[in-house]
């Protein structure tokens, strides 16, 4: 697997985007644990975690003011689920320590603007566990029709149909799959279904880094929700590593 994982690397150049390299890595993964979800255990575990919270979470969220903002912070801090560590501190202990750290970028008044008039609004999710933060903010939006996107197959950590309807996602938008079998949104491998989707929502949030990557220089005008984890990231949008951002692209 190391030298199929080598041979990969050395063709880093021919790839567009880093989460094209992931799911080929991936792939051997699968292939080698003869596995088509590998993560299958950690996804399960990190969904019944964060369902644990999520009367924590939304106790917070009902004594804030202004409830967008802190809904759409619930969900940023949501991507830290991507670790699936929390050292010796618990999920909770987590939750209420991140939640108070401020977004570094935040342009939500672009998003209220556009939801004075805007119907139909699709969130492209991330990692499994995240959904159930999603959830907290899809709750936020029900006066909307919301679409909620996934990935097409098991690929990593990130979420697929079964681990929406785990998180209950359901309940409050329509589960659809992107068509795309990368850790984010590679527009060109996209179902027509997605990228009709895609193409006619008022607004669309993008969740994590993964999608910020394959999807930050469409120029769609696409909010993109995360926490900047790499320099490379922070660097491309103007912050520190570890620092939320909500910024419009």
């Amino acid at each position: 697997m190391l030298i199929e994982a080598t041979k990969i690397i050395a063709k880093i150049d021919h790839y567009r985007t880093a989460p094209e390299v992931g799911r080929d890595i991936h792939q051997l993964v699968k292939k080698y644990t003869k596995t088509q979800d590998p993560y299958k255990n950690l996804k399960k575990m990190s969904i019944e975690t964060a369902e644990k919270i999520y009367p924590d979470m939304k106790h917070f969220l009902y004594r804030q003011k202004d409830r967008l903002y802190w809904a759409l912070k619930i969900s940023a801090v949501g991507n830290v689920m991507d670790a699936a560590i929390y050292g010796e501190k618990s999920l909770k202990e987590n939750f209420l320590e991140q939640i108070n750290e401020k977004f570094k970028i935040c342009e939500i008044e672009k998003l209220k603007k556009q939801l004075e008039n805007g119907k139909q609004l699709l969130i492209i999710g991330d990692n499994a566990g995240e959904t159930v933060f999603d959830r907290v903010l899809v709750e936020e939006f029900l006066n909307y029709e919301i679409i909620y996107a996934v990935r097409n197959s098991p690929i990593i950590n990130d979420a697929t149909f079964k681990d929406a309807y785990a998180s209950k996602l359901h309940h409050g938008a329509k589960i659809i799959s992107t068509g795309c079998d990368a850790p984010g949104v590679v527009l060109d491998e996209c179902s027509e279904e997605f990228k009709q989707i895609y193409n006619g929502a008022d607004i669309i949030i993008s969740k994590g880094q993964g999608n910020y990557e394959t999807l930050s220089h469409e120029g769609r005008g696409i909010f993109f929700l995360l926490k900047a984890k790499c320099p490379v990231i922070a660097r491309d949008i103007g912050v520190e590593v570890n620092d939320y951002v909500f910024i419009q692209k």
